[in-house]
């Protein structure tokens, strides 16, 4: 019996997941456990296998479309068995974008393409991804030959005439579309603009000519999905909120010293890796005790003021910032943080984090120290109502001393929080800090 394959839900607060690639095409012999295909929440990717072996019977959904979770993407089975009735019914598009064994035609090559005027003007069977890519390219569909079930256009077909350069400006498209040789576009992402159109031709060899066409002043990078969100969040904290940001220091000479013999007897005490970060993480832990003003989440009408500590830890990955949770960090010993804050950032850079430890957070910390930072601007992570910025070491001189000072940049929301209150909580935590075997002994 066919078995379909569904869009898995990847934590409680995940609706739907982008699928980015896929590793099999509908025809081909799978195994269990082989890869299908990758997808991506909002913070994370995954890849998901192949539950039996079997045949890939049918494709419901295309790279880079959004597929709501639990939804059928596609099925395996037996080579000519039924499989209609997996066909997702969450709306036409999906059903009409069915991909089957049945013969379809070859997939177009760049240098066959040929203008189709009856296209141009009339009805035109198009994939939803095909159509978006071709408004923002500005690729003229009339050289696009469709190779999808039942004479639809994909994406492909559209990539197969950006390939050829037939792609141009609102402004110069008319035009374009009437010359016989592709030309290479000035204008944004290529595009051909009315100024090419008017250009002189180039002459020389044509290995020359490539070489000067395919010149160009930039590089356009498309923003990935957490790219995106992450603008998205950043823009919205900033003009949602009231932000105001304190700066002090603290003398920082204790827990390096602390830190040290941290990292002396670790092995013999079988101690994890203890950074400075996760000293903080402990002290500002403990600090939130007796500030739940900043140990909260501000809602416009009300202000949740949360008995536990769910500290956030930014965490710089390849995919861009992220921020899983440390929840219960004021329950938690200086080795359990260090053991599950190392644990959570791994997971993140691997891509491998659940999104529900991405949620939750009540305060975060964010650490630049090691980038040379000596003071900043953290940026608030809604409904947060605070966030402390931990900043490089610098030298200063006390009473003809020389000490380490260690920076903190707090950043809280003024409308939940007033200056005074946000003050002393960033005094208490420079305190801890500064006698941090003292508060090791009473917290």
């Amino acid at each position: 019996m066919a078995t379909p394959v569904i869009m898995p839900k990847q934590g409680q607060s995940v609706e739907s997941c982008i699928i980015t690639q896929w590793n099999k095409k509908v025809g081909d012999k799978v195994s269990a456990g082989e890869v299908l295909f990758a997808y991506e929440t909002d913070k994370a990717s995954f890849e998901e296998e192949s539950p039996v072996e079997g045949t890939l019977l049918a494709v419901f959904f295309e790279e880079g479309d959004d597929v709501e979770c639990l939804l059928n993407v596609c099925v395996i089975g037996a080579e000519g068995e039924e499989f209609s009735q997996f066909a997702p019914t969450d709306g036409a598009e999906a059903a009409a974008a069915v991909q089957t064994t049945e013969p379809q035609a070859p997939e177009p090559q760049a240098a066959e393409l040929t203008a189709q005027p009856a296209q141009q003007g009339g009805f035109m069977k198009i994939s939803p991804r095909a159509k978006n890519l071709a408004e923002k390219s500005g690729a003229d569909l009339r050289f696009a030959q469709p190779s999808g079930p039942n004479g639809r256009m994909i994406a492909r077909d559209v990539e197969a005439v950006i390939a050829q350069g037939k792609t141009a400006t609102p402004a110069a498209r008319e035009q374009y579309a009437l010359t016989e040789t592709p030309l290479q576009g000035s204008g944004l992402g290529g595009r051909v603009t009315t100024a090419d159109l008017t250009a002189p031709v180039l002459s020389g060899s044509a290995e020359a000519v490539s070489s000067y066409t395919a010149e160009t002043p930039y590089e356009e990078v498309k923003l990935s999905n957490i790219r995106k969100l992450i603008a998205k969040s950043m823009h919205a904290s900033l003009a949602n909120s009231a932000q105001l940001t304190l700066n002090s220091s603290f003398d920082a000479a204790e827990i390096l010293a602390f830190r040290k013999k941290l990292k002396a007897g670790a092995e013999a005490l079988r101690l994890p890796n203890i950074t400075l970060n996760d000293i903080i993480v402990y002290a500002v832990s403990r600090a939130l005790r007796n500030h739940k003003e900043l140990n909260a989440h501000f809602t416009g009408d009300t202000t949740r003021l949360f008995r536990a500590a769910n500290v956030g830890i930014a965490c710089d990955t390849p995919r861009g910032l992220m921020v899983p949770t440390l929840f219960h960090a004021d329950a938690l010993s200086l080795a359990e943080i260090a053991k599950q804050s190392k644990a959570l950032t791994n997971a993140c850079k691997e891509g491998t984090i659940s999104p529900d430890l991405l949620t939750g957070g009540t305060f975060t910390i964010t650490n630049l120290g090691t980038l040379g930072v000596e003071s900043f601007t953290p940026v608030l992570n809604p409904p947060q109502t605070g966030i402390l910025g931990v900043c490089g070491i610098t030298e200063r001189t006390k009473n003809g001393a020389a000490y380490p000072a260690m920076g903190l940049s707090l950043t809280f929301d003024h409308r939940a929080v007033d200056g005074a209150p946000a003050a002393r909580f960033l005094q208490e935590v420079a305190a801890s800090l500064e006698n941090f075997s003292l508060t090791l002994a009473v917290s």
